[in-house]
């Protein structure tokens, strides 16, 4: 089985580009083959101008890589893991302190822990600084933000905004499609091949569909009763809700269809597509 299949994109210098998808889409093993720790089958991938085989020892050397589990050393304290990073690329943390020194200060007054004991919020500012502390010139982040907290997240997003600015390019992978409007480019993944790349305002306003909001008081229910209609081209659970495109239908009609069946508390409104609601119609497209 192929993980990835027929991949072409690039990235500017100082984008942030997001891969986003979902688990076993590909996104892992596409940042590994570019991170020069997993060998292609087939075909080429440059990192700032570098091949990926030939070059890599360059790749190594101007690239951070933080892969989606907490690779860190759990037994050493947070300030030796730093050391240990910055001695292997030959740097201090002194030296390169201006590049951490936003994330770092909310973590010093736990310097001595040890990193396993840490939160993971706080793991993850550990990761960031590890990866930054040679002064790279590309970040490969893998879902950074899962099983993180919603404030850790926020934070996160705000350091990459400061790290672009920087001038340090990004690529980072998510399956939250809500991150998609935090990056200036995204490609939507999914069974290793990019449905799209495109800015996510492009994406969304690429949107063709009539789509809904339907709620009622038997949402199970619903989601049976919508899906067995021949007017309702797709329909998918979005949290509170169903999302729902559908073809020569009026609203009322659907409302009469839903009562027929013994709904009650129907609510019917137009909305506006979502990343998500772009991926799924993709998805079902491809």
């Amino acid at each position: 089985m192929e993980a990835l299949k027929g991949l072409s994109f690039d990235v500017e210098k100082g984008e942030i580009f997001g891969v986003i998808g979902p688990d076993g889409a590909g996104k892992t093993t596409l940042f590994r083959i570019l991170t020069t720790l997993l060998l292609a089958d087939s075909g080429t991938a440059f990192v700032d101008g570098n091949d990926v085989i030939k070059e890599y020892k360059e790749i190594r050397k101007k690239v951070g890589y933080m892969p989606g589990r907490f690779s860190l050393y759990q037994d050493l304290s947070v300030e030796e893991n730093l050391k240990v990073f910055a001695s292997i690329f030959d740097t201090t943390i002194r030296e390169n302190y201006h590049l951490i020194k936003d994330i770092y200060q909310q973590i010093e007054p736990f310097k001595k822990r040890r990193a396993g004991a840490l939160s993971g919020g706080m793991k993850q500012k550990l990761a960031l600084c590890c990866t930054l502390i040679h002064e790279p010139v590309v970040l490969f982040l893998d879902e950074p933000t899962t099983g993180v907290d919603p404030v850790s997240r926020k934070e996160l997003w705000a350091m990459l905004k400061k790290l672009k600015k920087e001038g340090i390019t990004i690529l980072v992978s998510t399956p939250y499609m809500d991150e998609a409007g935090m990056c200036d480019r995204i490609a939507l993944i999914q069974d290793g091949a990019f449905m799209k790349i495109d800015t996510p305002e492009n994406i969304v306003d690429a949107y063709d569909q009539t789509l809904w909001s339907v709620k009622s008081a038997e949402m199970s229910k619903l989601l049976k009763d919508l899906r067995s209609n021949a007017e309702i081209k797709s329909c998918f659970a979005f949290g509170e809700t169903h999302h729902v495109t559908v073809g020569n239908m009026s609203m009322e009609q659907l409302e009469k269809y839903l009562k027929d069946e013994g709904h009650t508390e129907v609510n019917i409104k137009p909305i506006k597509a979502g990343i998500e609601d772009c991926f799924m119609e993709l998805s079902q497209a491809s």
